[in-house]
Order: structure tokens, then C-alpha cells, then sequence
């Protein structure tokens, strides 16, 4: 996500604090947020799909889903 897009999350997070949104302003809070958070859960399953299990004797087992164990 582009940071100019974290940062106007964060804009609008303070502006909600203070003084309220417009409803405007908070769909596109609800979009920017769904999109950042869209975002790290692609980047968390890019780095579990790339996880290896090592046991003692270094055998290397590439980590299952949940559904496949």
C-alpha cells in the first residue's frame, strides 16, 4: 500500500477523533482501511507460503494450511 494512502488513514482517523467525518469522508476511510488491511494479510500469507518447519535432524517441511493437516 502506498503511503500517501497510510497516511490519509491516519488523517482521517485524527479528524474522527476530534471533530467527526462526513459521510463522504468515512466510505472512503472504510475503503482505504479495507484495502490496508487487504493488503497485509496478502503480504502475511506471501510469507507463510515460504515457510519451512526444520526438525532436529535439519529435514526441512514446507509449512501446511490448516485444511491439508
Amino acid at each position: 500500500m502506498e503511503q500517501h494512502k497510510i497516511d490519509r488513514i491516519n488523517e482521517l482517523a485524527k479528524k474522527h477523533k476530534t471533530v467527526g467525518l462526513t459521510e463522504e469522508e468515512h466510505a472512503e476511510r472504510k475503503a482505504l482501511h479495507r484495502e490496508y488491511v487487504d493488503s497485509v494479510l496478502g503480504s502475511l500469507k506471501g510469507h507463510l507460503d515460504n515457510t519451512y518447519l526444520v526438525d532436529e535432524k535439519g529435514n526441512k517441511t514446507k509449512l501446511k494450511k490448516k485444511e491439508e493437516q
